[in-house]
This record gives C-alpha cells, sequence and structure tokens, in this order.
C-alpha cells in the first residue's frame, strides 16, 4: 500500500462530480470507481447486484422485511445473511470490504459511497467534496436528464437528503461539511475542467506527487 494512494470524492447532484471525477482519474493513471462497486460487490458476496443497487448509499433499513433495521455487529470471513434478515447494513459491510482491498491493490478514485470513512486510516488519501451553485446544479440537470426546472430542483432535493442520510449514518460525520474533507470546492466558479485541473494540483501538493 506504501506507494498506492486514493482519492475519496464526495458530489452534490448536478455538480458534475462524476465527470470531474473520471477526468482526475484518467490525468492521474489510476481507476475510477463509482457504481462499478454493485458489481465488484455483487461478485464477491454471490449476491445478486439488484440487492446492492436497492441499497446503494441510502442508509439502513431491511431490504427483505427481515428484522435488523439497525446496525448489528458483523461475522467477517463471508459469513453475511443471506435470507430475509439481508440488510443495508450488511450490504454496505461487503462493500466496505471491496473498497478497502481495491485500495490495498492500487491507486484508485473512489466516488461517493463513504469510501473516505472507510478508507480513513490509509496513509496516503485525499478527501474531496464538490459542490456548485443551485442554479447551476439545474441547468446541468435539466441538459442531461432531460428535465425541466422544478422537476430539477426536487432531484437535487432528494439526492442531497439521501447522501446526507448515508454518509451521516454511516460516517459519524457530516455530509458536505468543510471540516470532514481536506477541500471543498464549487465547480460552477471554475467549471468542469478548472474544478479538474485546480484540485489535481491539490492532490499532487498533498501527496507530493511528481
Amino acid at each position: 500500500m506504501g506507494e498506492h494512494y486514493v482519492i475519496n470524492l464526495g458530489r452534490q447532484l448536478g455538480s458534475g462530480g462524476k465527470e470531474i471525477g473520471e477526468k482526475l482519474a484518467k490525468e492521474l493513471g489510476i481507476a475510477f470507481y463509482d457504481k462499478e462497486l454493485i458489481n465488484l460487490a455483487s461478485d464477491e458476496s454471490g449476491l445478486c447486484k439488484e440487492f446492492f443497487e436497492k441499497a446503494d448509499e441510502k442508509a439502513s433499513q431491511s431490504l427483505l422485511g427481515g428484522l435488523f433495521g439497525a446496525r448489528f455487529p458483523f461475522i467477517t470471513e463471508g459469513a453475511y445473511p443471506y435470507n430475509s434478515y439481508l440488510s443495508n447494513d450488511s450490504l454496505f459491510k461487503i462493500q466496505s470490504d471491496v473498497i478497502r482491498h481495491l485500495a490495498e491493490e492500487k491507486s484508485c478514485l473512489f466516488v461517493g459511497r463513504c469510501a473516505d470513512y472507510i478508507l480513513r486510516d490509509h496513509p496516503r488519501c485525499v478527501n474531496v467534496f464538490i459542490s456548485a451553485a443551485p442554479e447551476a446544479r439545474i441547468k446541468r440537470l435539466m441538459e442531461t436528464l432531460n428535465v425541466d426546472a422544478e422537476e430539477a430542483e426536487e432531484l437535487m432535493e432528494k439526492a442531497d437528503k439521501k447522501r446526507s442520510s448515508y454518509y451521516n449514518y454511516y460516517s459519524y460525520k457530516t455530509w458536505g461539511a468543510a471540516a470532514t474533507y481536506h477541500l471543498c470546492i464549487d465547480s460552477s466558479v471554475l467549471g468542469i475542467d478548472g474544478t479538474v485541473a485546480f484540485v489535481k494540483n491539490f492532490i499532487k501538493l498533498k501527496l507530493q506527487l511528481p
């Protein structure tokens, strides 16, 4: 792990965070993981990926009407609950293991999914949060999703609520708060490419990359 490093990127919906992450990973020559983690977690556990899709960035609740809606201790070494007691917590544990294994193997950029908390003990990490002005987010969502302004604003509010609940529940920290990250940046100030360049420079300085 000595030479490997990780970039953990939180983002608001409509901020361009995923695009920024993809461009950063490409420019740095490192692996990029967003929803790919769902497939990897499914492969790792033998559980169908629909379980992970339903639980994706959602705070704990039972998916199949089981008894473990709240936190509960996990048994490691693959002894995960496979029956009606399957919960978001158990799926989070599996996905967390996948994130840790990937970070041990190579340098990576992870989008969301509490990766900064999961990898909090990693010796070489940079935690970044991408936000944007509400009007910029609405405009981007209208263009990318082909929705009107009202629907875009509704999507933003729902996504912010879901992501903050998920992050705050599992990390015990505050999603989007400056104290939680090494760098918080408004992508609507510099634009997507300008933000990529700024964050890349910050990463290189923090990690002392060539």
